[in-house]
């Protein structure tokens, strides 16, 4: 017998309840499951949650921390994290009708609550700004980039829009800063090359290796800047996890500011020095309208301002 479905909970400060489903275990109280299989968050906190209302069953009452723990029931709970640090960039909405929602995202915000950030994501902040309940991102930038990213409004078109990704019916465009072309590099240039992730310490790196390419991108220098750099348009043709940076460091080109390419580093705890790379542009046909669809960041990579006479 299947379960009932979820509960059509409301969001609380851009937040939308998580579900979790009880297995079997012999677990005295709630309390003791949730410390276990959810361990990032101490007893102590999960028992502070409880008492300010922040943990339902599965008729959407309130489950204290004394309440019992029953197999097979569905529990929700809001997600948050104690000390979040507040990223000082805002995000811009470049567009928004029943069917999408566009951002332009700023450097440092990550799209989705994972880990460390939950009300400093985009997804939490344009939910809260929009009252979106069921608001989607189509697509994911990475926390570090900049730029473009589409959300879908309902539920029912969300397949119709990620189809469009998977199946690389979208024309993306970014930007980026890294060094000048080296001597005997021509460029513009049809980039294929095979990426597979790393091993050990190095695992959160793409790296390139010999067989049949899954990676494809059109690189072309916009502009040489000062100091030695250039802006590059980079078009990608297939979407491999850090295609863009993983290809442009393949080249002896990694991007400015980057943290992960060529040597992996560990992550900034401020907000200086951004990755150099903007998702600029993106178009395609809409899935469910029918009608074209073309939107373009007007954020600025800061390492772009200035160029060479």
């Amino acid at each position: 017998m299947s379960r009932p479905p979820k509960l059509a909970l409301p969001m609380r400060e851009g937040v939308s309840a998580s579900a979790l489903a009880c297995p079997p275990g012999d677990w005295p109280l709630l309390l003791d499951f949730l410390a276990q299989r959810l361990s990032l968050v101490s007893r102590d906190d999960w028992a502070g949650r409880m008492a300010g209302g922040e943990v339902l069953g599965p008729q959407g009452q309130v489950l204290p921390p004394e309440a019992p723990y029953r197999a097979g029931q569905r529990i929700y709970y809001y997600r948050r994290v104690a000390h979040e640090t507040p990223v000082p960039f805002e995000e811009q909405l470049v567009h928004v009708d029943e069917l999408l929602v566009v951002a332009d995202k700023p450097h440092f915000l990550s799209v989705t609550p994972k880990g460390r950030h939950v009300q400093q994501t985009l997804l939490t902040r344009l939910k809260r700004r929009l009252g979106l309940q069921d608001l989607t991102p189509v697509h994911r930038l990475d926390r570090e980039t900049a730029g473009l990213t589409v959300f879908c409004v309902q539920p029912a078109h969300r397949d119709a829009y990620q189809r469009l990704f998977r199946e690389r019916s979208v024309d993306k465009v970014y930007e980026a800063v890294a060094a000048a072309p080296p001597a005997g590099l021509e460029l513009p240039l049809r980039y294929r090359s095979r990426l597979v992730e790393r091993e050990g310490e190095a695992f959160m790196q793409m790296g390139e290796v010999p067989g049949e390419p899954n990676a494809e991108t059109m690189i072309r220098c916009l502009r040489p800047l000062d100091a030695g750099r250039a802006l590059y348009e980079l078009r990608p043709l297939t979407g491999q996890k850090h295609q863009l940076r993983a290809q442009m460091c393949a080249l002896g080109l990694p991007l400015a500011g980057d943290r992960i390419y060529p040597v992996l580093q560990p992550p900034r705890e401020d907000f200086d020095e951004p990755l150099q790379l903007l998702a600029r542009s993106i178009a395609f046909v809409d899935p469910v309208s029918g009608a074209p669809r073309a939107f373009r960041s007007e954020r600025q990579l800061a390492l772009a301002s200035s160029s060479s006479a």
